[in-house]
């Protein structure tokens, strides 16, 4: 809710109006603390009281020497801090001043005095340029990237609207990633990372943009993006940085030598270098992946470096280190030296554990997850006395700060060590209360599950709004130029209409949505049906050829045209399923099938097949056996009535770039002399073939937007008028 702080001042004799100001604050929590914090944006608007008409030429200031002026919407921008003073000036009303609370909207109403009703003069409009204020947002942004994602965001999307030039644009779109990856969000941290490099390719942004790859677990566009970057133009630290992710994608991917490797050659640029921490991190590194090798002597060796050098470091740093030796230590079965390092362990978690900040539930570094392994490990060495205690211990810890995993898990095992040290009772109650705390966790998980998804459409709203910032300050602009007697005619109009539009737009999108996937249903149910229908002439042709090579004792022959005639129906079936494969293997499937019939019909015709050398035939794709029915037709309608030797000629030709033309002709009888031939029940036949064929290509054309063209005629003005067929098609 906005509110409005009015004040009044009385006008001079030569000032023509009264000011009257007020606040609109838009929501936004106070972010700077002190003068030291970074600056903000704080907005407003000046006009007239009674027409709302916007006052142009105002001049804002700020007490540190910051100056812009009112556009001609009445709008102004400028940059402050909590505390500062502003300071609106106007020849012809009294000067304001106001102090700065936080980065709220300012609205100043000007009065008309009674004394002098005369209009406001104009001047010369003085503004501030959009760098100035492309800086305070970006950083905005970056201190609230870990409090409040939603206002972190919202300031990128106001640096974008003031930015000037790709490059800003590029560091907005940066910080932006980082925004997402900090959040989990990881394709829309990918998306961003993408977006800024396109606008200003730097390295740094090529280096988050692999790691965010690997975190969304498309661990070969991150091997690609980190081998495409340039190591010689890198810092030190960015080619540490570069050789320790190579090395965390390979663990990932199980590639452990490859792993091993990327990680020495971090640590030798480190150690070079001098650079401590990233030294501490590869030996350990190192030492994980042999333990994943199963190498433990190496493991060890790698270990012992690691904790001696964080040891020199931070004590949280050291104490991670010893929870992970201790891990290894678990592995290996080695629970002694693990129990040990483990209660080292907690007393320097006790020590840090000041800082609630820095330790969390989810952390290593919690005294009920420590205890709880410590347990653990007494009881694999069946010493249940001690494991009991610190079970219980972990438990006790885990439920005063509301760790539901760690408690289920330390009481579902408390209750395995009872029943393993022969406390029936125990262990029966120490399950029922594992019962419970399951129910808890699952009831919390699921509230968890669904904050997650609020969260993530929100962020995802967020991201799209960016993209309509220009179109958002238009219509705020247009807005600010109705007067208030127009606005209280139009407004219920407007937002009426606005609000009508809206719904028939949404209702008209899920209608067409709708329709659009039962058409798309309803023509998939159709292709199918008409696959499944194909003429089976040429099966049984085929099989009657086999029959009468075997009647002849032609065995060998049968034989050939068998094995042929397979393999045609193999890729036939190969591509049912298909309504488009490359022309590449159609023109295969036509040449098996015309060598087959020309096989049987050797008197009757001869063929050519002819592919024009230019056509990139690797480019064009086809619905599956669409040329083999006119082939067929060719042969066994006109060809094969013939009185003399026929010619079959197959041209496949490039007319046009994105257009390929594929001509079937023949010198056969013709239509007319073939339909006089036929029986009435192979006049049906022939006509339910062709209309299938028809229809499929009718279908084809509705989903992929025209993309077959079929034309028949005939193909000479002669007794045998033969046919032509010709088939274009254009590329995707």
């Amino acid at each position: 809710m906005r509110k409005f702080i009015y004040l009044k001042y009385r006008m001079q004799s030569v000032i023509k109006y009264i000011c009257v100001m007020f606040l609109s604050l838009s929501g936004m929590y106070l972010y700077a603390q002190n003068n030291s914090e970074p600056k903000f944006t704080v907005r407003g608007l000046v006009v007239e009281s009674d027409t709302q008409k916007p006052i142009k030429d105002v001049n804002i200031e700020v007490n540190w020497g910051g100056y812009t002026a009112t556009d001609v919407f009445g709008e102004f921008r400028i940059e402050a801090r909590k505390g500062d003073e502003l300071t609106i000036r106007h020849k012809d009303f009294e000067t304001v001043f106001y102090i700065i609370q936080s980065s709220e909207r300012i609205k100043v109403e000007v009065q008309p005095s009674d004394e002098d009703k005369s209009k406001i003069s104009k001047f010369k409009s003085v503004s501030r340029t959009k760098k100035e204020l492309f800086k305070p947002l970006i950083d905005s942004a970056e201190t609230y990237l870990k409090k409040d994602a939603k206002k972190s965001i919202q300031f990128i999307a106001d640096a974008l609207s003031e930015s000037n030039s790709t490059k800003e644009n590029g560091e907005a779109y940066d910080v932006l990633g980082d925004i997402y990856m900090y959040w989990k969000q990881y394709d829309l941290a990918v998306s961003n990372y993408r977006i800024s490099l396109q606008n200003a390719k730097t390295n740094t942004v090529s280096l988050k943009l692999a790691k965010a790859y690997k975190q969304n677990r498309n661990y070969q566009e991150s091997l690609q993006i980190y081998n495409a970057i340039i190591k010689s133009e890198l810092t030190n630290w960015q080619l540490t940085d570069l050789y320790e992710g190579l090395g965390d994608v390979y663990l990932l991917t199980k590639s452990y030598n490859l792993s091993v490797n990327a990680y020495k050659d971090g640590l030798k640029v480190a150690q070079k270098h001098l650079i401590t921490p990233k030294i501490t991190d590869l030996n350990s590194k190192i030492a994980q992946v042999y333990t994943a090798k199963g190498e433990t002597q190496k493991a060890q060796g790698f270990f012992n470096k690691s904790m001696k050098l964080a040891n020199s470091e931070n004590k949280k740093r050291a104490v991670e280190e010893q929870i992970k030796v201790a891990d290894f230590q678990n592995k290996v079965n080695n629970f002694s030296d693990e129990i040990e390092l483990r209660k080292e362990a907690l007393n320097t978690i006790n020590e840090i554990e000041s800082d609630a900040d820095d330790i969390d539930n989810e952390s290593p570094l919690t005294q009920q997850k420590q205890n709880y392994k410590i347990g653990n490990a007494y009881a694999s060495q069946r010493d249940y006395g001690n494991a009991i205690e610190y079970l219980q211990k972990s438990i006790d810890e885990a439920g005063g700060k509301a760790d539901l995993i760690v408690q289920k898990d330390a009481t579902r095992r408390l209750s395995e060590v009872y029943r393993d040290a022969g406390q029936f009772n125990k262990a029966l109650l120490a399950y029922q209360d594992y019962v419970d705390l399951v129910d808890k966790l699952y009831s919390k998980k699921e509230q968890e599950i669904s904050q997650a998804a609020r969260f993530s459409k929100d962020i995802v709203s967020k991201q799209n709004r960016i993209l309509s910032l220009e179109s958002d300050r238009a219509l705020s602009e247009s807005k600010y130029q109705l007067s208030e007697e127009q606005a209280k005619r139009q407004k219920l109009i407007i937002y009426s209409l606005i609000g009508g539009l809206i719904l028939l737009l949404i209702g008209a999108f899920l209608m067409f949505k709708y329709i659009k996937q039962q058409r798309l249903a309803n023509n998939l149910l159709a292709l199918k049906s008409l696959r499944s229908q194909m003429n089976p002439h040429f099966i049984f042709n085929a099989l009657n050829s086999v029959n009468s090579f075997i009647a002849s004792n032609d065995e060998r022959t049968a034989n050939k045209y068998l094995t042929d005639f397979s393999l045609l129906m193999r890729a036939v079936l190969e591509n049912s399923e298909e309504d488009f494969i490359p022309l590449e293997k159609e023109i295969k499937l036509i040449e098996l099938y015309t060598q087959l019939e020309h096989f049987r019909f050797q008197d009757k015709f001869d063929y050519n097949i002819n592919v024009d050398k230019n056509i990139k035939v690797e480019d064009f794709v086809i619905p599956p056996m669409l040329l083999q029915p006119y082939i067929e037709n060719a042969v066994w309608h006109g060809l094969r009535y013939k009185k003399t030797k026929g010619k079959l000629e197959i041209t496949i030709s490039q007319t046009k770039p994105e257009e390929i033309k594929i001509t079937i002709t023949d010198d056969g009888i013709g239509r007319k002399k073939s339909k006089a031939l036929k029986t009435e029940n192979q006049q049906k036949q022939n006509s339910k073939g062709m209309g299938n064929i028809k229809k499929r290509v009718s279908i084809l054309n509705d989903m992929y937007k025209d993309k077959v063209d079929v034309f028949i005629d005939d193909f000479q003005d002669e007794e045998d008028a033969g046919t032509k067929v010709v088939v274009t098609l254009k590329k995707d």
